[in-house]
């Protein structure tokens, strides 16, 4: 053995013996570690175009390296330099950690504060391999969905986090760990920003350009703030709306047994669909064309049947409607084809939808039909025009036989991945009359919108963070009481709400939603949230629960998140295209009490598209986490309803009103109607 490679062997031996905690301290390690290469075992995210000339190829070397010291930067220059031009990025993977990447206890983390450890374990969960969707790039969901940019980040802000006191706020700048800054108790211990560009930068090549400069990154919403619990979150909504989206297409006799569900996508977020679709009772068709996401959601259960034959898929998703089961079928293969041979064999689709990544539609966000896999991640790389060209044409084809299987009846929602947006921009005929607004609704148009965010009613969910089962199931328990105590003096226009989510938390731990952290989600309003929370709040002080519980939300709720195409496409004063409520939701929790705060450009639909913001907040028993979470998420909630209530959106004013008349100090403006006979005749 080489003396060279001797060097090597014992650092590494050294690292893996070095303890933990230890390691989380010590941040850049003070001595260079040895290479690391990729690992077969994960999904890896697909090598981005080259965008950058020579001189900006530079000054991205140039900035990967200031996070080292001088003299490792002969041997990281040319390493760098390496990924960059592989990969179209620099990830740092010399540097990814020794130690297993997972949600611990929040105990097993050296802090000075339970809240900086408890924002420990939300990023450790998010880039757990069970969990994230491209672990060594640190990519949690949608293709792009970032929690750092590259290891170094995520090395420093750990080692920020366990120096923290409760007097520091650590400033997170697109990944970019800023630093430890003096604040107060009552401040955030961090904040964090993502792709906050200059508004005129945020095309879709702005974001390939200074996220390979290394100076920005795309959050998603949930993976960039640290409060991704797996596809569980989504699998609610999805449940949700897919019960939902049969109740409006079938009779009141009829239930989903056997009816169709047609969607594309089991890669992080969209992984939900196949459970959500046995929750909701019906037969879902989901492809997926990365073979290794379907094996992965095959393996932890969260699609029934894996088949690779469209042939096979053909006869038994016939038998399933012959026998009107309920089951999830995952085809490993492009969507469109299967639209189209079910169409060709008069296959009869109930629902249909797609989740594939379209907010990132050149990069690995949408495959088109006629390529495979690994011709598609070679294309878009080697000739990103050839490949821009293809993904268009593929959508005008999908778009097309998605207008045959409507014309015979099925009901087609876009569910807020930008599906519609890009058609429309690739020349697909998709658009209604008015050749201004989509021909199919969004899903938070139809369902979402008037049914759950007009009302207040958004994705609540916790962590806790003890990681024990025992924990999970009491605050199940917990959430089941508060939520029927709830219903038996709610308003009828609520009845439905309620009951749907008492049936979810009732079947939760059956339905075997965790994958990472012991968390869970349901739908609440701002009274359910307050109420569960101190609940939770009151058992942690009185020993219920072993240890803190850590809320959190989807940025896809009543006010976190102004976008014209998803969350707030049911706002039609005028105002969708415009992001105050997100920023003033992100203002207005942190200084109300949340443990974080983040705010992002971007996140479901697309760089560019959307504002989103969300936040964390720590129970540890205490009077004043009982204060703050009373303060805080009563703001989080009813910021949303005010703003939705002055676009005149009749269900989220009857919701405003009704919280006025409880609480006597919540004074907000309410919108006078206009009868259309003023207008009439004015122009």
């Amino acid at each position: 053995m080489s003396v060279r490679a001797q060097s090597r062997t014992l650092q590494t031996t050294k690292i893996l013996k070095m303890d933990f905690k230890v390691q989380i301290q010590m941040g850049i390690p003070t001595e260079l570690p040895p290479k690391k290469e990729r690992s077969s075992a994960v999904s890896h995210a697909p090598n981005r175009k080259q965008i950058l000339s020579k001189e900006e190829k530079q000054l991205a070397i140039r900035n990967a390296l200031r996070y080292f010291p001088a003299d490792w930067h002969a041997v990281l220059a040319p390493e760098f330099a390496e990924e960059l031009q592989t990969y179209g990025r620099i990830y740092m993977y010399r540097f990814q950690p020794s130690y297993d990447m997972h949600a611990r206890s929040i105990s097993d983390y050296p802090a000075q504060t339970s809240h900086a450890a408890a924002i420990m374990l939300m990023i450790q969960n998010n880039l757990d391999p069970a969990v994230a969707q491209h672990p060594q790039e640190l990519i949690t969901y949608g293709g792009n969905g970032a929690v750092f940019q590259n290891w170094a980040q995520y090395l420093l802000t750990m080692q920020y986090l366990s120096e923290m006191t409760d007097e520091q706020t650590l400033h997170i700048y697109s990944g970019h760990p800023m630093g430890l800054f003096p604040s107060s108790k009552e401040a955030p211990r961090v904040v964090v920003t993502n792709g906050m560009m200059i508004p005129n930068y945020s095309k879709q090549d702005d974001w390939e350009k200074f996220n390979a400069l290394g100076v920005t990154q795309y959050g998603q919403m949930t993976a960039g703030s640290y409060m991704y619990i797996g596809p569980q979150g989504i699998v609610h909504g999805t449940a949700i709306t897919v019960m939902n989206a049969f109740r409006k297409v079938l009779n009141a006799d009829e239930d989903p047994g056997g009816k169709i569900f047609l969607t594309a996508g089991l890669g992080g977020m969209s992984g939900a669909q196949p459970k959500a679709g046995n929750i909701a009772g019906c037969i879902t068709v989901c492809a997926e064309i990365n073979p290794l996401a379907a094996k992965k959601r095959f393996e932890q259960g969260w699609v029934d049947e894996l088949i690779d034959d469209i042939a096979i898929l053909v006869a038994r998703t016939k038998e399933a409607k012959s026998k009107n089961e309920i089951v999830s079928l995952a085809f490993i293969g492009n969507v469109l084809d299967v639209w189209e041979r079910f169409y060709k064999e008069d296959i009869f689709i109930h629902l249909g939808s797609d989740q594939t990544s379209l907010h990132n539609p050149w990069a690995g966000g949408y495959y088109p039909v006629g390529l495979s896999f690994e011709e598609s991640n070679t294309m878009m790389n080697q000739d990103p025009e050839s490949f821009k060209t293809s993904v268009q044409a593929s959508l005008r084809r999908h778009a097309d036989t998605i207008n045959q299987h409507t014309a015979k009846g099925t009901y087609f929602f876009d569910y807020g991945n930008a599906f519609l947006l890009e058609a429309s921009r690739a020349g697909a005929d998709v658009m209604a009359e008015n050749e201004i607004d989509f021909k199919y609704p969004s899903y938070v148009q139809d369902i979402l919108g008037p049914m759950c965010f007009d009302y207040g009613f958004g994705p609540f969910r916790w962590v806790c963070s003890s990681g024990k089962i025992e924990d999970l199931q009491m605050t199940d328990a917990i959430a089941l009481r508060v939520l029927k105590e709830i219903k038996k003096d709610a308003p009828a226009k609520i009845q439905q709400q309620l009951s749907d989510n008492i049936k979810w938390i009732a079947e939760a731990e059956q339905n075997r939603l965790v994958v990472g952290s012991k968390a869970r989600i349901l739908y609440a309003d701002a009274e359910g949230r307050a109420k569960i929370a101190l609940a939770f709040n009151e058992a942690i002080e009185n020993g219920g629960l072993s240890d803190a519980i850590i809320l959190g939300r989807d940025h896809h709720d009543v006010s976190g998140t102004d976008s014209p195409y998803r969350e707030t496409s049911n706002i039609y004063d005028g105002s969708k295209f415009t992001a105050d409520m997100a920023i003033h939701n992100v203002i207005g929790d942190s200084f109300r009490g949340a443990t974080w705060v983040s705010i992002h450009n971007g996140g479901g639909v697309g760089w560019g598209e959307v504002t989103n913001g969300g936040f964390g907040m720590v129970l540890d028993g205490s009077a004043d986490a009982a204060s703050k979470l009373k303060n805080m998420l009563f703001y989080d909630v009813n910021n949303g309803i005010a703003r939705r209530s002055w676009a005149r959106n009749p269900e989220a004013m009857f919701a405003l009103q009704r919280e006025m008349e409880r609480t006597k100090t919540l004074k907000v403006t309410m919108p006078s109607i206009v009868e259309d006979k003023h207008l009439k005749d004015l122009f």
